[in-house]
């Protein structure tokens, strides 16, 4: 049983054997996601944004052979300060071999759902879902294989979807990655039966960009009402939902400024021949270099948003 290997830190526990609202949140972006120390400012930022809006986070990562539900602050510096290549990226289809191999590993948002599901949370944040890769179901251009117009198609798509689908936990992000096919992603979501709610605006968020110019399948106007849905939909065990917020927009990309930076990233994967696990964390960079650091500054603003609202709907779930 999961519940076996769980180890939920005092502060975590004590919540939710209170009833109080407790929000999860991944730790790949510590490890992967961005260079130290931004990545320490922004785990522990998020761990503050969680807690201003009245619940308590709980960072998840594996070590030795337990999944760590809640990390205090030098294990939260011990994974950001680890040597790149040290840490291993566990999710649903790596889970059981990141037990296994004893040390550290970080937790995707398929892995954190089900360790956070196990001990009882029901709302989680991160930054932006995996989903359909381009050229995932067509190939040609843009799938990473390094051909233009012929490459066959790579079927590469995030366990992040299935995984919404099967455990009941409300995803709170700034929507699909931007470098992924944003509409086959959604009908992906649509077919395995996992709502989409954008709070505030029509339009699905675009990661980088507040808006991605494709309607949102559900909108909610407030925090309090994307609550509601959330309660039905996670109380009859329908399975997750993905609750989608825009990035601030102070810190957002135009969006055709983004927009342009993805395209010109995959086509520069494309001539580089990368592919594979190397080509999500290789357009990133691309991105990050083309637009002279502003996704990243997106970036970092979007994923403590996300905890805060995420926060707040955890609160609202709890009314």
């Amino acid at each position: 049983m999961i519940a076996g290997r769980l180890t939920v830190a005092t502060d975590v526990g004590e919540a939710l054997d209170l009833g109080r609202p407790v929000v999860a949140l991944e730790s790949t972006l510590i490890s992967h996601g961005l260079p130290y120390p931004s990545n320490l400012e922004v785990a522990r930022a998020s761990e503050a944004a969680v807690r201003e809006s009245g619940a308590v986070p709980a960072t998840v990562a594996i070590r030795d052979g337990r999944l760590l539900v809640g990390l205090d602050a030098a294990a939260l510096e011990e994974l950001a300060t680890a040597p790149a290549g040290s840490i291993r990226k566990a999710s649903r289809p790596s889970l059981a071999a990141a037990l296994a191999a004893g040390g550290w590993a970080a937790t995707t948002v398929s892995a954190t759902m089900i360790a956070a599901h196990s001990a009882g949370i029901r709302v989680f944040a991160t930054g932006g879902i995996g989903g359909v890769h381009r050229g995932a179901l067509t190939g040609g251009a843009g799938s990473g294989a390094g051909s233009v117009g012929d490459a066959p198609p790579t079927f590469d798509i995030s366990a992040d979807l299935d995984e919404l689908a099967r455990t009941a936990m409300a995803v709170v992000c700034a929507g699909p990655k931007a470098i992924l096919d944003v509409p086959a992603t959604l009908e992906y979501l649509e077919t395995r039966g996992v709502p989409v709610v954008t709070i505030g605006q029509l339009e699905l968020p675009g990661f980088y960009a507040t808006s991605s110019g494709i309607a949102s399948p559900l909108v909610a106007a407030t925090v309090e009402e994307a609550a509601r849905v959330a309660a039905i939909h996670l109380d009859m065990g329908l399975g997750g939902l993905l609750v989608c917020v825009p990035v601030p927009e102070e810190q957002a990309l135009p969006g055709d400024a983004a927009r342009d930076a993805v395209e010109q990233a995959i086509r520069d994967a494309d001539e580089a021949r990368i592919t594979g696990p190397d080509l999500t964390p290789w357009l990133l960079a691309r991105i990050a270099a083309i637009t002279g650091g502003a996704s990243v500054r997106a970036n970092t603003a979007l994923i403590e948003n996300n905890a805060r609202v995420a926060g707040h709907l955890a609160v609202a779930l709890g009314r």
